[in-house]
C-alpha cells in the first residue's frame, strides 16, 4: 500500500511541474549524451592506440648503401631482439606504391623517377615503446640513412582526439551541474506545492523517509529518463556517423569501429550515476532546504 501510495505520488508530482519536468528531463538527457560520448572517446582512443601500436612501422632508410652493407644491416634486424620482423623494400617496390598511391596525381608520378625513392627496411618492434632505442642503435650505421617512426604522426592525431576528449568532459561537467541545479529547484518547487499535505503528514506521525521518499524517487525516475534518452541519442549517433560520413575511414582503418558492447554498456552505467546522483541531491535539498 505504501509503495503503491508513492508510487503514485511520483507520477502525480512529475505531471504537476511537467514543463520544469521536460527541462529537467532534457537537460539531464544532453549532459548524459556529453558524458557518455566523452567515455566513448576515451575507450576508443585507447583502442587505437593500441591496434595503431601494433599496426605501426619504423622506416629505416638507405643512402647509398652497398650490397653488403644491406646484407649486413639486414642480418643485424634478423638477429636483434628488439625486432619482430624487418622486410626489405626495393626501389623497384617503393616506386611501384607511389605510383599506387598518387595515381590520382599524374603530373606528380611522371615527375618523379625512381632514383629519388629510396629503398628501405620496414621494422615492426617486439614492443612499440622501444623505438628510441632501434634509432639508437641503428642511427650512423654504414648506408643507414633516415629513420622515420610513424608513431610521430599519429601522436600528433591522438593529441587532437585528447583535446576533443578533454572538451567534451568539461561540456559534460558543465552540463551536469546544470542539470543538478534544475532537479534541485524542482525538487524545491514541488515540496512548497504539497506544503500543506507535508505538515499534515507530520501531524499524524509520518516517518521523514515516508515522507521524502516521492520526491527522491521523482528526481531518480527524471535521471533514468534522462539516460534512456542519452543512450538513444548514443545509438543514433554510432549508427549515423559510423555508418555514414565515417564509414571510409572506417573501412580504411583510420579508425576503429566503436563496439556496440561499449554503447549498451552507456545504458545501466549512465541510468546509476544519473539515478543515484539525482536521488542524493533530491534529499540533500529537502534536508538543507526545506527541512521536509
Amino acid at each position: 500500500m505504501r509503495a503503491k501510495y508513492v508510487l503514485a505520488e511520483v507520477m502525480v508530482g512529475l505531471w504537476r511541474n511537467v514543463t520544469m519536468t521536460i527541462a529537467m528531463i532534457m537537460t539531464m538527457a544532453v549532459s548524459l549524451s556529453l558524458l557518455g560520448a566523452s567515455l566513448l572517446m576515451f575507450w576508443q582512443v585507447q583502442d587505437m592506440k593500441d591496434y595503431f601500436n601494433y599496426k605501426v612501422e619504423v622506416s629505416i632508410f638507405l643512402e647509398k648503401a652497398t650490397a653488403e652493407q644491406r646484407d649486413a644491416l639486414q642480418e643485424e634486424l634478423r638477429t636483434d631482439p628488439l625486432v619482430k620482423s624487418a622486410y626489405h623494400e626495393s626501389q623497384e617496390e617503393a616506386y611501384k606504391k607511389f605510383k599506387e598511391q598518387f595515381k590520382d596525381a599524374p603530373e606528380l608520378v611522371n615527375a618523379t623517377q625512381m632514383d629519388a625513392l629510396p629503398e628501405s627496411f620496414r621494422v615492426k618492434l617486439q614492443d612499440p615503446t622501444k623505438v628510441d632505442e632501434i634509432r639508437a642503435k641503428y642511427n650512423g650505421k654504414p648506408g643507414v640513412g633516415q629513420i622515420i617512426d610513424q608513431r610521430q604522426l599519429l601522436d600528433k592525431i591522438f593529441s587532437i582526439l585528447g583535446s576533443l576528449q578533454k572538451l567534451a568532459l568539461i561540456i559534460a561537467i558543465v552540463q551536469g551541474v546544470a542539470a543538478l541545479l534544475l532537479v534541485g529547484n524542482t525538487i524545491q518547487v514541488a515540496a512548497y506545492s504539497k506544503r500543506r499535505e507535508v505538515s499534515i503528514m507530520r501531524l499524524v506521525g509520518a516517518s521523514n523517509w515516508f515522507i521524502q521518499a516521492p520526491f527522491v524517487m521523482e528526481a531518480a525516475f527524471a535521471g533514468i529518463i534522462g539516460a534512456v534518452l542519452a543512450y538513444i541519442v548514443l545509438v543514433l549517433a554510432r549508427w549515423l556517423l559510423l555508418g555514414g560520413a565515417l564509414k571510409p575511414l572506417m573501412n580504411a582503418t583510420i579508425i576503429t569501429p566503436i563496439p556496440w558492447e561499449n554503447i549498451h554498456l552507456m545504458l545501466p552505467l549512465l541510468a546509476v550515476v544519473a539515478g543515484v546522483i539525482n536521488a542524493l541531491v533530491g534529499w540533500i535539498t529537502l534536508r538543507f532546504y526545506i527541512k521536509v
